[in-house]
């Protein structure tokens, strides 16, 4: 399964990546509690951990201490990705989106939505806003972060093995 990519470059609040997001659209058939349960297995089974369920802040927000992976398991939302000037984007119960760290979210609205979120390696993750004296400290932990060893998807082939190279 080849996930769709957006690739967004720093806007000068929000630092964003050279690497892309990853979109995989109808990427898992299970959807609610059992969906959910699914998600945080499979994610656990390829070191994506440290998971919870919920959703998505209402705030542009990225992080610099860790990558993150979004699996859908409820409902859809309109996200808006990369920032003020990125793009908007439609996610439904199903998809499973790969943040690389830096890269801005934000939940512009949504309907019943349900979310597993989980970190490579189960890092620990923080919240920026792109506030003033946010960075250069948060750059230089985007810098410092290690390209994944798999995918929350696909394991250790395809997916972001393969295009975050």
């Amino acid at each position: 399964m080849a996930p769709e990519q957006l690739l967004f470059h720093d806007d000068g609040t929000i630092p964003n990546s050279k690497f892309p997001l990853l979109l995989y659209s109808n990427a898992f058939t299970a959807h609610d509690n059992e969906g959910a349960s699914w998600l945080e297995q499979h994610f656990a089974a390829n070191n994506w951990t440290n998971s919870w369920r919920n959703g998505v802040y209402t705030f542009h927000h990225y992080h610099s201490t860790s990558h993150e992976v979004l699996g859908v398991y409820s409902g859809s939302a309109l996200l808006h990705l990369g920032g003020e000037k990125g793009r908007k984007v439609k996610v439904q119960a199903g998809d499973i989106i790969v943040i690389p760290a830096g890269v801005g979210h934000k939940n512009l609205s949504s309907d019943n939505l349900g979310i597993v979120g989980a970190y490579e390696d189960g890092r620990s993750w923080d919240v920026n806003r792109g506030l003033p004296g946010e960075r250069p400290g948060t750059d230089k932990n985007i810098a410092a972060l290690p390209i994944p060893k798999t995918d929350p998807l696909t394991g250790k082939s395809g997916g972001l093995i393969a295009i975050w190279k």
